[in-house]
């Protein structure tokens, strides 16, 4: 057995403790003691930093990043397709390889604290396999300091273009963790075919589902009601995860009918933060989410890629952005930002883990994994709105990043 103790860290920003780190779990949390004997035992300084869950990134796109790459101009249009044709147009033309980039961008998001990652591989007629495979390459090489799920993700849909399911259930069966969906209804304008397929595949290799979902209004409510109805036919709940779920944030009167459907499946729901307008809103009600139970978590989605200039790898950033779209300023509300952040997405990927519960320190009591990071600030609040490069990221119970370099 491997331990490690923790020093004068402050959970949640609450008092000094000092906590003991075994075989990957937290096993003691004590109040911190300059004088305690600790000989034998690793010991990792603080510094009386700020510690909290170490970010779970559960909606990112690490086959199309540019991160670290000379920077390009935004070429693509203003529709979804008008952007998975722009990528299909350069990502040939990058000036390195997926398996590359992906390794890179990974690589800074576990030195910005995260050490939980989903990311969607796109599967398609253009790139087969090629980027699934990157971004298993990128999974492989930091296999020691993070945990990484890989979506099988039918970016241009399934039934489009010929192969593309044979291909999925290929992925499926070299290492893919979940099958993926997108816009049943506007991508395949086939949404019963559309959605058997993603379930019959999900069946046959024991798998959980993610779906992207950015179908809005009425339109998006009537994708959402044929998955839940899926779901609660074939006994699959708990194993969803809609990504996106614009359709929620409309206010139609089936929004609260929708979501409480949602809490009883328990079906996950994963956000990235995005800035609507009044006209076309799509900020999730994220405490009504919150207060009905329901899992959810905070994604980076691309990152300076051929979608978007937008993203860096941080997921604190993230946080702070999650904060300001919700409109929140008091420090109960951005320090349940952080919580969706870091043990929200936890809990996407592995439900078992206990809900977050305002009594306790979401992912800081004992038996929790040692899954962690140290922040730097006055308070919890303080260190979102500040966001201090300098971090102490642990992952099973090690030391896999400090400074804003890997370890």
């Amino acid at each position: 057995m491997s331990s490690t103790i923790l020093r004068n860290v402050r959970p949640w920003g609450q008092l000094p403790v000092d906590i003991v780190l075994q075989d990957g779990v937290i096993d003691a949390i004590s109040p911190h003691s300059d004088s305690g004997n600790f000989a034998g035992v690793a010991e990792i300084d603080g510094e009386c930093g700020i510690v909290v869950p170490s970010f779970s990134d559960v909606h990112v796109h690490l086959d199309s990043t540019r991160m670290g790459l000379p920077f390009r101009p935004h070429t693509g249009g203003n529709t979804l397709w008008d952007r998975i044709t722009n990528d299909r147009e350069n990502w040939r033309s990058a000036e390195q390889s997926v398996a590359d980039r992906a390794t890179y961008t990974l690589g800074r998001m576990i030195e910005q604290g995260a050490t939980r990652v989903r990311s969607h591989a796109q599967i398609d007629a253009d790139s087969g396999l090629e980027k699934f495979e990157g971004v298993l390459a990128a999974r492989e090489a930091h296999r020691d300091r993070a945990d990484v799920e890989i979506v099988a993700f039918p970016q241009v849909g399934i039934h489009l273009e010929a192969g593309v399911p044979e291909l999925l259930d290929e992925a499926l069966r070299n290492g893919a963790d979940l099958i993926g969906g997108i816009d049943p209804c506007a991508l395949d304008r086939d949404p019963r075919r559309h959605l058997d397929t993603v379930f019959e595949l999900a069946q046959r290799h024991s798998v959980g589902i993610d779906i992207h979902l950015h179908e809005g209004g009425t339109l998006g409510l009537f994708s959402l009601q044929l998955i839940t109805e899926r779901v609660r036919t074939l006994g699959m709940h708990g194993l969803v995860t809609v990504s996106h779920a614009f359709s929620l944030a409309s206010g139609l009167p089936g929004v609260a009918a929708a979501l409480d459907e949602i809490a009883d499946l328990d079906i996950a729901l994963t956000t990235v933060a995005p800035k609507g307008s009044h006209v076309d809103p799509l900020d999730l009600p994220l405490q009504d989410l919150l207060e009905r139970g329901i899992r959810v978590g905070l994604g980076m989605d691309g990152q300076r890629d051929y979608w978007s200039p937008w993203g860096n790898g941080d997921m604190l950033e993230r946080t702070w952005m999650l904060a300001y779209t919700q409109g929140y300023s008091r420090d109960a509300l951005i320090e349940s930002a952080l919580a969706v952040a870091s043990w929200g997405g936890a809990r996407v990927i592995d439900r078992s883990l206990r809900s977050i519960d305002e009594a306790v320190w979401p992912g800081m009591a004992v038996g929790d994994p040692a899954e962690l990071v140290v922040l730097r600030g006055e308070t919890a609040t303080a260190a979102v709105m500040d966001r201090d490069p300098n971090r102490l990221v642990i992952h099973a119970g090690s030391v896999v990043a400090a400074g804003g370099a890997l370890i």
